[in-house]
């Protein structure tokens, strides 16, 4: 899944871009993909909490397929459905995407709780990462070959094939019963319940107001196409920049298996998040390419460690019976603040420009790192080993 949305996410940016030259168009790709992930959020969480996980997920990647086969269609007959509209049929289906999104996360989340044994939560974010973060590799690298020599319709033909292949492996996992309710509740109810828990765990949202922050300030990513046309690169340029933080993150867990970062994994979290932003900051004064490649090649593997340390207190810390409700909370925090990060530094670099807009988000990604030092105690003395 992960590999075909890579791809998926690397041609439409460089689509946009091709049609628009416009930062602010790359940056509403974020918020039109956030505003149903975030509206349905809470919603979503409560269905994985009362329907089958499993066929949620089936259900939803059936979906995100659909919007995939809808991208390959526009790009028929020379493109001859976007040179007469415009850009709008690509945002419509992100929008679509966005709300399949908005019911897989939860279920994805709840669901590997129910196949993976309690010991295991922390070892299992680490591969689940390593899973995620591979695809990220190669997503990026597919583009780098396809769209160059076979162009932008081939390239969405072997998306599509990529994503049928995820919703036949998701169809031949085993179903899970729901965990029992411990109490019979109304929707209202069952909605807010997710909420308060999250807000009452100062670790959970400590952790969570870490990233949303610091991915909503520090993340370039939908910035990467003009980067790479600064450094003359194309869209093979915008792939290679695109998988470079995959390949630290990678790196990094890898270490991780071997040595886990859960001594002291509130302050690892916060010293981690504090040089992803340093990352950023040094990567928009870079205008070598393979500088360039390197700062965020170093910010994933930052990035990497904050994954895994959030995804094992989300993992340890939630009852079984609300993981749904709370990863939907997890994912307007997280998941969305990707997105509107994406808008944020779209609409940062129209007005401020390119370069002081990407170092203002990796001085403000520090700030919040020491606010929240500060203010979250019991985060940045955390420790998971041997829970």
């Amino acid at each position: 899944m992960t590999l075909a949305t890579q791809v998926q996410g690397v041609v439409v940016g460089w689509q946009i871009y091709q049609y628009t030259r416009n930062p602010l168009w790359l940056g509403m790709i974020g918020l039109t993909e956030a505003v149903p992930n975030i509206g349905a959020s809470l919603f979503t969480g409560h269905v994985a909490d009362v329907v089958i996980r499993k066929r949620i997920i089936v259900w939803a990647t059936f979906a995100l397929m659909v919007c995939t086969l809808m991208l390959f269609i526009f790009t028929l007959n020379d493109g001859f459905i976007l040179k007469n509209s415009g850009v709008w049929p690509v945002y419509i289906v992100i929008f679509l995407s966005g709300l399949g999104r908005a019911f897989m996360t939860p279920a994805y989340f709840a669901f590997q709780s129910q196949i993976v044994p309690r010991e295991n939560y922390a070892n299992a974010s680490t591969w689940s990462s390593t899973a995620w973060q591979t695809g990220a590799i190669g997503g990026p690298a597919i583009v780098f070959f396809c769209y160059g020599f076979l162009g932008i319709t081939y390239t969405y033909a072997i998306d599509l094939a990529l994503m049928l292949v995820a919703f036949a492996c998701f169809i031949v996992i085993p179903s899970r019963p729901l965990p029992p309710r411990v109490e019979k509740e109304s929707l209202f109810e069952s909605l807010g319940k997710g909420v308060k828990f999250v807000f009452k765990n100062e670790v959970i949202l400590g952790a969570l107001s870490l990233d949303l922050f610091a991915v909503f300030f520090g993340g370039a990513v939908a910035l990467l196409p003009m980067f790479a046309d600064r450094m003359q690169m194309g869209v093979q340029g915008v792939s290679a920049l695109r998988a470079a933080p995959s390949v630290g993150a990678v790196i990094m867990i890898v270490i991780m298996i071997y040595k886990p970062l859960l001594h002291k994994a509130g302050r690892n979290l916060l010293i981690c998040v504090a040089g992803f932003g340093l990352c950023m900051i040094f990567f928009a004064l870079s205008r070598n390419f393979y500088l360039s490649f390197g700062l965020l090649l170093l910010s994933g593997g930052f990035d990497s460690v904050s994954v895994v340390v959030r995804s094992t207190i989300l993992q340890l810390m939630t009852p079984d019976e609300m993981r749904g409700r709370v990863s939907a909370v997890n994912n307007i925090f997280i998941g969305s603040s990707n997105e509107i990060g994406e808008f944020e530094s779209g609409l940062a670099a129209r007005i401020m420009h390119l370069i002081p807009s990407v170092i203002f988000g990796g001085s403000m990604t520090i700030i919040v790192v020491a606010v929240t030092a500060l203010k979250a105690k019991k985060l940045a003395k955390l420790q998971l080993e041997g829970k």
